[in-house]
């Protein structure tokens, strides 16, 4: 499938399917059915087997006629984590179940991975999964759970063999988040938002057919998973000048009487590497999309954390006392805005979690040394050891 054919194709859904008068969901299920959800995926499944690059040809073209979007903002997990562990691991019923409804944003997913006891080493996850007749019964703790109050459905990596070390006594699995058992609380987060949760899992039943890969095989899968999750948070396809850059960049340009020579140089450093970064990151989202998720997102997820924290602690600077006014620090359940219309206090205070969620910067470091560079990896006494001699 070419540029001309895909051009072809969404001129025939906006002609059998007009924006203005066609329900949104019914579209976004028949622009999922017409193959132009994600070009890449194969038919059947949201895509053509395309070409990664066209999507955004696509994209502007439905956006262009009025077409409505999938809101991919309120999704994030979904679409940049589950979607594309359920294309690799998951049967052909697994992604007709769960891919349609997960693109169009009719069921939101979240990701039960970290522990109180188990965040930067994620393999020493506690979360058991027992099996039980023609499934298996969960019991343990997550935390950090972004989304989990408004998630349809979690991936979930629990261990299911503690008589094996960490990394292979692992089984991943998609949990029904309405499923008995399953207890949502709120933590609430600098910003005095709750947008992500501790989940308790307490004899929570999973049936077999939502296991995602082999028994065993959750490490494998789990990898995989945050390959993608790194490469969805340090970037993907975005306009230039966008994210914490573009309001950084709005501020300067707003405000010439605060313009200083020194500020000058900093604002264009932080622009360069901004661009540098979001090429970089643009790459590695066509390798995302190809199924080829690498270490190197990492490098992508380091650089992101970072860059939005000096940045939005520049825009600060720069506006000086109108910066301070932030309107609300009471408990609440955030409503999902665009970067842009959120205070500059909040980018400042939410940018902070920026270099731990999704993977510590100091793992991100160990991982592009050990994995990109090749360094020698430190030492690891634990990596033969089974699970339950450990000490905990």
């Amino acid at each position: 499938m070419d540029a001309d054919g895909l051009a072809a194709r969404v001129q025939a859904l906006l002609d059998d399917h007009d924006p203005a008068t066609t329900d949104r969901i019914d579209f976004l299920r028949t622009r999922f059915d017409a193959g132009l959800a994600w070009v890449h995926y194969p038919e059947g499944l949201g895509g053509l087997g395309a070409d990664p690059g066209l999507q955004p040809e696509v994209d502007v073209a439905l956006a262009a006629a009025g077409a409505p979007d999938n809101r991919p903002h309120t999704n994030i997990i979904g679409l940049g984590m589950a979607a594309p562990s359920i294309l690799r691991f998951g049967t052909p019923d697994q992604q007709r179940r769960w891919l349609r409804p997960l693109w169009t944003g009719e069921e939101i997913w979240c990701q039960l991975f970290s522990e109180p006891g188990a965040g930067s080493d994620l393999a020493n996850v506690a979360t058991s999964a027992r099996p039980d007749g023609d499934g298996w019964v969960v019991n343990g703790q997550k935390v950090w759970t972004s989304l989990a109050h408004d998630a349809t459905w979690a991936i979930l990596v629990a261990r299911t063999d503690p008589a094996l070390p960490k990394h292979r006594g692992l089984t991943f699995f998609v949990c029904d988040m309405s499923a008995p058992g399953v207890d949502v609380r709120p933590l609430r987060q600098i910003t005095g938002e709750s947008e992500f949760n501790e989940v308790y899992l307490d004899d929570v039943r999973i049936p077999d057919d939502q296991r995602l890969g082999e028994v065993g095989q959750g490490w494998a899968v789990t990898q995989n998973t945050l390959m993608n999750e790194r490469v969805a948070i340090g970037g993907g396809t975005i306009p230039r000048e966008s994210g914490a850059i573009g309001e950084l960049v709005k501020a300067w340009r707003e405000h010439p009487e605060r313009r200083t020579a020194g500020l000058h140089d900093q604002v264009l450093r932080f622009w360069v590497e901004a661009e540098a970064g979001r090429l970089t990151a643009e790459r590695l989202g066509q390798q995302q999309a190809a199924g080829l998720p690498g270490p190197e997102g990492s490098g992508a997820k380091l650089t992101h954390a970072r860059l939005n924290q000096q940045v939005s602690a520049l825009e600060l600077d720069l506006l000086g006392d109108e910066a301070l006014r932030y309107g609300d620090y009471s408990a609440r359940r955030p409503v999902l805005v665009a970067h842009a219309d959120s205070p500059a206090g909040w980018r400042y205070l939410r940018a902070k979690g920026n270099s731990i969620e999704g993977g510590t910067s100091e793992i991100m470091r160990n991982i592009i040394a050990e994995r990109v560079l090749g360094l020698p990896p430190e030492a690891r006494a634990d990596k033969d050891t089974p699970w339950k001699e450990l000490p905990r």
